[in-house]
């Protein structure tokens, strides 16, 4: 089929694209910098520079495409502290150019939402562009992870260089709550698949979580073991989210438009509403000490990690 992946130079559109030429796919890319795309090491059979948030190049990118995957989220930046509004409208330029192309799918790549609890800004924004893209064309799949762990995901390098770089763990309220993260190839597979899924796994959201469930306080520690370090930890009663945020961003040299809002979604659990979007879409889980460790091994092949 002609696919056309946008955020093609993020770290899931990059792990993506070879998937998807290596099962027979015309794969294009939708970028605003083909100096990022270029610096990724992707290997397109086109590449349509444009903005999402303008629609510059969509009609180009969308022309003749049978599935168009969305990839793009945009919480840093200058216009960081209105990106739920910034998100929802370019989800919408680009669901009317999907439409309006005869784009038969989209496949979105959200976040798991809480279950009977307050969304916080960084999930009630998936959840407004997820709406948009879903009533958009006549196949669309929205899938919906936690944490997903990998070299390259920004998730888990932040709670990487944090491991290494405090001695002490401080550990907010939000410590004891869960979540099921997942293996980044995994995603790949499960974002692979949806491009050739029956229709009747259409027209809906799954929710993609790892096969182990663990609290915060858990992961981390299983990613310090990991790494081969040992962290005394501090428990603290309190979650003080706008604080912790920035100095959890200096000390990982992340940006805090970024982190404060992910931080904020700490505050419940993020767990599958349901076990069945594995068995639907064909997919073998990895567990989670094999996810982290495959990441480590990616993330010491380009650059040394001082815990190891």
């Amino acid at each position: 089929m002609n696919v056309l992946v946008t955020g093609c130079s993020g770290y899931v559109g990059a792990a993506l694209v070879p998937r998807l030429a290596a099962d027979g796919h015309a794969v294009r890319g939708f970028a605003r910098s083909p100096e990022r795309v270029a610096a990724s090491g992707i290997a397109l059979d086109e590449l349509v520079v444009g903005d999402v948030t303008t629609g510059a190049g969509l009609d180009e990118a969308l022309d003749g495409i049978d599935v168009a995957y969305y990839l793009i989220h945009s919480m840093e930046g200058a216009a960081a502290g209105a990106f739920a509004e910034r998100e929802r409208d370019s989800a919408r330029v680009f669901a009317a150019a999907a439409a309006q192309a005869g784009v038969r799918r989209i496949v979105y790549l959200g976040g798991i939402v809480p279950a009977d609890a307050p969304l916080s800004r960084h999930l009630g924004s998936r959840l407004a562009v997820e709406a948009a893209l879903l009533d958009a064309v006549p196949e669309p799949i929205a899938l919906r992870a936690s944490i997903v762990i990998g070299a390259r995901s920004r998730s888990f390098r932040f709670l990487v260089r944090l491991i290494e770089r405090m001695p002490v763990m401080a550990l907010p309220a939000w410590r004891g709550n869960r979540t099921a993260p997942i293996d980044g190839r995994d995603v790949t597979e499960y974002l692979a698949r949806a491009a050739t899924a029956p229709a009747e796994l259409s027209r809906r959201s799954w929710d993609i979580g790892g096969p182990d469930v663990m609290t915060y306080a858990d992961m981390i520690s299983r990613i310090a073991d990991s790494l081969m370090v040992r962290r005394r930890s501090i428990s603290l009663d309190l979650t003080l989210t706008p604080v912790a945020s920035v100095v959890a961003a200096a000390i990982a040299g992340e940006d805090p438009a970024l982190i404060s809002p992910l931080m904020e979604s700490l505050e419940h659990d993020l767990l599958p509403r349901d076990d069945e979007a594995a068995g639907a879409f064909g997919v073998r889980l990895h567990p989670f000490a094999a996810a982290v460790e495959r990441a480590l091994r990616d993330w010491e092949g380009a650059e040394e990690l001082a815990a190891r």
